[in-house]
């Protein structure tokens, strides 16, 4: 009977590891197909002199990845882009860690529900929407100068859109609410024992938060870094409506590429150059986090 029973148990795991495989098989089957497709047909794009047309043949060519070398302006619009992923996920960061922290240490209640369901209403509205509403608070005489004017005597008019803070602004209301979620869920996992016994062995408020919410919180915050960095250097809407001529960044020169100049390869080439900059830069701070001190 011992070695039956041996004998029968891994079968109901083995069931359940098969029934498992077996209901995440077409999520990851389709999230496959819907990445990688899509890839595929961009780094054939990039590969070719021009779009194939039935009396225009195109052939394989390396040169649409030398635009950066060719086009120096590239560089500058590329680093302009890079700077823009950077101050709105820096400040996605210095706003949405406190918020996130105060939603899983000190809101209770309908309080916590009032404020997730204020958190996630931008994700309820267009992102058209949105941008265009901005338009009117940042623009000359509009809502926001109104409004300082009526708080502030002698306020002077100061308009911000068209400018890079209106982008940046613009977006950080875009993708505030993933570095809130995210840090959220890491913070809500701290157990509020632990900071109490920090407190009692006399560890003051810098110290808790250097060493224990910080770096227990850490996943949270890089996962919102990466949800909101990758998509905000390839972001043309935003930085297209509030930036005007100040908004010319990767992805408006991507976009252009496909929609007006119909140079497919090399908005291809470009998209694929940004994609392998982004992933070196992850690749190098993931590889810093994992260094530890010797001891």
């Amino acid at each position: 009977m011992p070695a039956e029973r041996h004998a029968a148990g891994p079968r109901p795991r083995r069931t359940g590891t098969a029934a498992t495989a077996a209901l995440l098989a077409p999520t990851y089957l389709w999230l496959a197909v819907a990445v990688f497709l899509p890839l595929a047909g961009m780094l054939y794009f990039s590969l070719l002199t021009g779009v194939p047309a039935p009396h225009h043949p195109a052939a394989f060519t390396a040169e649409n990845y030398l635009a950066f070398v060719r086009k120096p302006y590239l560089l500058h619009v590329a680093w302009r882009s890079l700077a823009l992923g950077l101050w709105t996920t820096g400040l996605c960061a210095l706003i949405g860690w406190p918020a996130a922290l105060a939603l899983s240490r000190a809101v209770r209640g309908r309080a916590r529900d009032a404020i997730f369901l204020l958190t996630i209403l931008p994700f309820w509205t267009s992102g058209l929407v949105r941008v265009l509403s901005w338009t009117m608070v940042l623009a000359d005489h509009g809502l926001l100068d109104r409004a300082l004017g009526a708080v502030i005597p002698g306020w002077r008019v100061s308009d911000l859109l068209y400018t890079f803070p209106a982008i940046v602004i613009g977006l950080v209301h875009a993708y505030l609410p993933y570095m809130i979620l995210t840090c959220y869920v890491s913070l809500a996992a701290i157990d509020p024992a632990l900071i109490e016994a920090a407190r009692g062995l006399g560890a003051r408020a810098p110290v808790i938060f250097a060493r224990i919410l910080l770096p227990i919180s850490l996943p949270g915050l890089l996962s919102g870094a990466v949800l909101i960095f990758v998509p905000v250097i390839g972001s043309f809407m935003e930085p297209r409506i509030l930036g005007g001529r100040v908004g010319v960044t990767m992805g408006t020169v991507i976009e252009d590429q496909f929609t007006q100049a119909f140079d497919w390869p090399l908005g291809a080439a470009l998209s694929f150059t940004m994609l392998a900059a982004v992933l070196l830069l992850f690749g190098v701070l993931y590889g810093a986090s994992r260094l530890r001190p010797a001891a």
